[in-house]
């Protein structure tokens, strides 16, 4: 199970905010990647518990063989929502479809 830090919020990337609990309970009933773009560096002083580290300038090479299907539930996310801003756009312009954007909050 995925362990959420309170100090997050997932926003989907139509703008849409989801809340900890609905969050939770899409993880509880599909199949959802969590991909932290940040830098090797900073995911290995910690991360959430499954994610996948792909550095934002890696995700257009590496997410096909990683997550080959579009219509995959993605939530990407990085330490101030900019990198996983951008990995969304990418991913998005690649035919990704179910995408959110973790933003963190100070």
């Amino acid at each position: 199970m995925i362990k959420i830090n309170r100090r997050f919020c997932c926003r989907a990337y139509n703008g849409n905010t989801i809340s900890e609990s609905e969050l939770l309970s899409i993880i509880k009933k599909y199949r959802v990647t969590i991909i932290d773009v940040r830098s090797r560096q900073e995911f290995n002083e910690g991360h959430f518990s499954g994610a996948i580290n792909i550095p934002l300038c890696e995700i257009r090479k590496t997410i096909g063989r990683i997550v080959p299907n579009k219509d995959e539930i993605i939530v990407a996310y990085c330490t101030a929502g900019v990198r996983s801003a951008r990995a969304i756009s990418i991913l998005k312009a690649l035919g990704y479809r179910n995408l959110y954007n973790y933003i963190y909050q100070y």
